[in-house]
């Protein structure tokens, strides 16, 4: 799923998810709880204001941004249902 994402550069350049919008729901960053790299794709994983985890990615080749998990808040994880970083 396509998603927009506002961002905050840091003191070296590196782009961290503040919040999000999927269509007309924002979600504000609570906290990055991981982040990794591909050679193609930055994964951020996310606490939501919501407390859902979300795991958003930025595709490089068009930097476009896209969510590739989430997990609604209270819903009982089970284990490796949240990929890890590398």
């Amino acid at each position: 799923m396509q998603i927009r994402v506002e961002c905050y550069a840091g003191y070296r350049g590196e782009e961290t998810p503040r919040r999000f919008w999927m269509g007309n729901t924002k979600v504000e960053v609570a906290e990055v709880l991981d982040r990794w790299l591909t050679p193609d794709q930055r994964y951020f994983k996310i606490l939501g204001d919501d407390r859902s985890i979300y795991i958003i990615c930025l595709v490089l080749e068009t930097w476009s941004w896209e969510l590739t998990f989430y997990r609604k808040s209270g819903e009982p994880s089970q284990k490796g249902d949240i990929p890890e970083g590398d």
